[in-house]
């Protein structure tokens, strides 16, 4: 892996998957020293403080994403949802009178898989994290999980909570 920060705080890191740069604020110093890269402030002012951890954080993805990648699963709950990609198209069945294409930016891949007896998912995956969570966001919020038979698209792993119904009400 190499990391790289220019004059004007461009940071770039490249890896075995790809390569991601960030354009950091001037407020924030950035030292390679060795094998490590030192992200330091020049005050201890709130606004400085937030943005220490903010790119702190951001160089820490750039390396895990570049090194290792990025996978979201999400999972389609509900009769006849059904997805299914092709390349950079994304094709959803979400119980609307058409389907929904969604077009993939190209550093997303995706895969979708349909096993009988279990709910179909789809499957991305990214260098880099902060696309990842956008896309799969937008994904989420063509059919968002509804609170009382829990159909949509959730995350793996989601816990949705229901409600009661309005038959349990009168009782």
């Amino acid at each position: 892996m190499q990391i790289s920060v220019s004059d004007t705080n461009l940071v770039t890191v490249k890896g075995k998957l790809g390569q991601l740069q960030q354009q950091v604020d001037p407020k924030i110093t950035l030292k390679i020293e060795g094998e490590v890269l030192n992200v330091e402030r020049h005050s201890e002012d709130r606004d400085d403080r937030a943005k220490h951890g903010l790119y702190r954080s951001l160089v820490f993805n750039m390396v895990k994403g570049v090194s290792e990648g990025f996978t979201t699963v999400q999972e389609l709950v509900g009769v006849g949802y059904k997805a299914t990609g092709t390349g950079q198209l994304l094709g959803l069945a979400l119980g609307f009178s058409h389907n929904i294409l969604l077009e993939l930016p190209e550093a997303i891949h995706v895969e979708t898989t349909a096993i009988k007896g279990k709910n179909n998912s789809i499957i991305l995956k990214s260098v880099d994290k902060q696309l990842l969570g956008q896309v799969a966001a937008k994904i989420r919020s063509f059919r968002r999980p509804e609170p009382y038979k829990g159909k949509g698209i959730r995350f793996q792993g989601e816990e949705i909570k229901k409600k009661a119904g309005k038959s349990a009400a009168g009782q």
